[in-house]
């Protein structure tokens, strides 16, 4: 009988550099880069807060045009795997690297670091058993009180 396991990685955080994306001899795209993710905590003997920044590789295939908008410091929602590998150097040495690869990203905040909405990308959509799907409920939603309609219109946002 066969074990179950699970490689799944989630991370929230921002880029460290612009996606650097080249192509395999097949032509496939493979954007690289790094994100910075950071855990904050307080030392119990001392008292103050202390931060430490983990970085992460990321890779990403066949989404050559997401990439132009993975730019320095955007934050980013990442889904994918671990995945370790190793390689010999130009020097005979053997190198290893642990690359996360992103199966969904979504981009968080407005252009420049700004608050607010984000697109999604999944190079796997994945569906949802009917059975785990959120039921329709029987009755309508109900109004809102009009006290809670004060006048205000579109002319009344400053945006």
């Amino acid at each position: 009988m066969a074990t179950r396991s699970v490689n799944k990685v989630i991370l929230i955080g921002h880029l460290g550099k612009d996606a650097e994306t080249k192509f395999t001899p097949n032509g496939t795209a493979r954007s690289t880069f790094t994100l910075a993710t950071n855990r904050r905590w307080k030392d119990q003997q001392t008292g103050e807060w202390k931060e430490v920044t983990d970085w992460h590789n990321i890779v990403l295939w066949r989404s050559e045009n997401l990439a132009n908008y993975l730019q320095k410091g955007k934050q980013v929602y990442i889904e994918g795997r671990i995945e370790n590998r190793s390689w010999d150097d130009k020097e005979g040495q053997k190198r290893y690297i642990t690359e996360i690869v992103c199966d969904e990203i979504i981009l968080l905040g407005g252009r420049g670091g700004e608050g607010g909405g984000g697109g999604d990308y999944s190079q796997q959509p994945v569906s949802m058993p009917r059975s785990a799907r959120p039921q329709p409920s029987a009755a309508p939603p109900q109004a809102p009180p009009d006290d809670f309609n004060q006048g205000i219109t579109d002319d009344d946002v400053p945006f």
